[in-house]
């Protein structure tokens, strides 16, 4: 069987083509599983997440199971917006609580959230 150049040539290329689709399509695999691990300080176990109809709202629910009492607030990275922090919240041992923020409506919403000490 004879190939001729472009044969060749395109046949490199459905190759390079299939390799870099399936390279795109892990990226956001990965991206997303490292976007849930959320560092929390110690002694607080938290949940993070967006509001279920707002996605410029974000929250940090934390519940204390230290043994002294921790204070802790959410950090929301907005993109083109000023980032924001929400209220700080002071839980003693056991107690469980909410801190909540808002990015604003001109920018691009939540892009990172995370629980600050």
């Amino acid at each position: 069987m004879k190939l001729s150049m472009g044969s060749v040539s395109r046949a490199v290329l459905r190759g390079a083509v299939v390799a870099g689709t399936a390279a795109a399509l892990a990226v956001p695999a990965i991206l997303a599983t490292a976007a849930t691990a959320v560092a929390t300080p110690p002694g607080l176990s938290c949940d993070t997440g967006k509001h279920e109809i707002d996605d410029y709202t974000g929250f940090a629910l934390c519940r204390n199971n230290g043994s002294t009492t921790q204070t802790f607030w959410v950090h929301l990275v907005c993109g083109w917006s000023p980032d924001v922090d929400g209220e700080h919240v002071t839980l003693a041992p056991g107690q469980s609580g909410q801190s909540t923020a808002h990015c604003s409506a001109l920018g691009t919403g939540i892009g990172e959230i995370s629980v600050q000490p």
